[in-house]
């Protein structure tokens, strides 16, 4: 088996390290694929706290989104097969479904399967996850697929747009095609990916299966962050088992197997001589269908089938996507034209810091350097350096830098002089040392930060000079 040299190895080990500190990660789980070969895995921190159980690669982990692309994939196959085309209205399976797009326009498959329907969010993977794991109630009846139909046919005052217009990232479109695979194959949905994916691939430990995760050996233990007692905690579910979720959200898995998949989508859809979708349709998956609106990490992203396309990541190609269950999370993303990719996991939501570091690796195997090369790499640097205790001349004033959802804020408790406040940068560019924050009545009151020599921090808020006297 090719490897990493020890020089990779050591750079990447510490970008994970680094992140996962800032994440507050208890535990992650890493591989990566080049040239249909795993060259790298490796369990860091811990899967459960309480027993100090290491993370490995073997760890299952809810997958969250990257579920979504699994999905996809049993749709191709089906259209593979000649029993549904994507430009079939949604109803023509699921006549329960009553929404049309904009002026009466028909929803299709196509539009599900691209988050392009111009229905935005209907907030269902929220109300299940957080009411499957005691997290929260909202009292929406949401517990048959009468319900789940009642939820989404009362939406159509919330159409936006007419289909194919409109990037809106939804959980339901997928919940939909889940029940589209349900009807068009005659088998649970389930079932289906576990015959004509899962096994084929030889994931044989992926499951959506509450009974099946329990059973195993090696699993993760999710944890939340409690903000107002500034501690971690295990949370007593261990991933919202629903059937509205799974074809959305649902998959738990480990990254070694995760590589098998990795290796099909780099190599024209085959793993170890099986062929799971034909080439041509697997290229439709991977091709730009609709902008999203997002920038990632540089490159305007798109949305194929169930998966997210940045096509110049530091000129590279670059299809990925993450998940997240709130309680655990994950990233899939690969170079296909360099046949990289990176399979990573953890026991904390929000999958965020996960492709950071997973382009942060890929950048490092084509011979980049993350600090210098990536723009949220050089933000993150940034924010690092700013954010701490200020105090002006002779302490009259104490204000800090905190960081909060990704954002620096500016902040006060002092008598007459209370701020809580986002710092706005005013241009977008990480080296922007220039922010500033709205007044009541919508001023902009200008914030300077300057770096000495000596790495010393001074900011400058309007009328005042502070010195950072405490990094955070």
């Amino acid at each position: 088996m090719m490897e990493l040299d020890e020089y990779m190895k050591d750079r990447i080990e510490n970008i994970i390290a680094t992140k996962m500190t800032e994440a507050r990660a208890p535990g992650l789980s890493l591989a990566i694929v080049k040239d249909n070969q795993v060259i790298y895995t490796r369990g860091f921190g811990s899967r459960n706290l309480k027993e100090n159980l290491p993370a490995t690669p073997d760890t299952l982990y809810g997958i969250g989104s990257c579920t979504k692309s699994f999905t996809a994939l049993a749709i191709m196959q089906l259209v593979e097969s000649g029993r549904l085309n994507v430009n079939d209205p949604v109803n023509k399976y699921l006549p329960q479904f009553k929404l049309k797009g904009k002026n009466d326009k028909q929803i299709t498959i196509h539009h599900l399967l691209t988050h392009s329907s111009g229905i935005p969010n209907l907030g269902t993977a929220e109300i299940l996850i957080k009411r499957m794991t005691n997290l929260g109630e909202s009292f929406i009846p949401l517990s048959s697929s009468e319900d789940f139909f009642l939820h989404i046919n009362g939406a159509q005052e919330e159409v936006v747009a007419e289909p194919g217009e409109r990037f809106f990232y939804s959980n339901e479109g997928y919940t939909l095609l889940g029940m589209i695979v349900e009807k068009v194959s005659g088998m649970s949905y389930i079932d289906y990916v576990q015959e004509y994916i899962l096994k084929p691939l030889k994931m044989n430990r992926s499951t959506f299966i509450k009974e099946k995760f329990e059973k195993d050996a090696d699993t993760m233990v999710p944890y939340i962050f409690e903000a107002k007692e500034g501690e971690i905690k295990a949370i007593s579910y261990t991933h919202p088992f629903c059937p509205f979720i799974y074809a959305a959200g649902g998959l738990l898995s480990s990254v070694a197997e995760l590589t098998h998949y990795l290796i099909a989508n780099m190599n024209a859809g085959i793993y170890e001589n099986v062929r799971i979708i034909d080439t041509k349709l697997l290229s439709e998956m991977h091709k730009p269908h609709i902008k999203m609106g997002w920038l990632f990490h540089g490159g305007e992203a798109k949305y194929g089938y169930g998966w997210i396309i940045t096509e110049n990541f530091l000129g590279q190609r670059v299809i990925e996507h993450g998940g997240s269950t709130g309680l655990s999370s994950a990233e899939l993303a690969f170079m296909p034209d360099q046949k990289i990719g990176v399979a990573i996991a953890s026991n904390i939501g929000g999958s965020e810091f996960l492709s950071l570091i997973a382009f942060g690796i890929m950048a490092l195997l084509i011979g980049k350097d993350p600090e210098k090369d990536i723009p949220a790499f050089k933000a993150e640097k940034k924010m690092k350096m700013l954010i701490g205790e200020y105090t002006s001349y002779k302490g009259i004033h104490k204000v800090s830098v905190v960081k909060k959802m990704g954002l620096l804020y500016l902040e006060s408790k002092e008598k007459f002089f209370e701020i809580s406040a986002p710092l706005i940068p005013e241009k977008d560019d990480p080296e922007n040392l220039k922010f500033y924050i709205l007044e009541p009545g919508g001023t902009k009151l200008p914030v300077e930060f300057d770096i000495g020599l000596k790495g010393e921090v001074d900011m400058y808020l309007e009328r005042t000079r502070f010195h950072k006297v405490k990094a955070a």
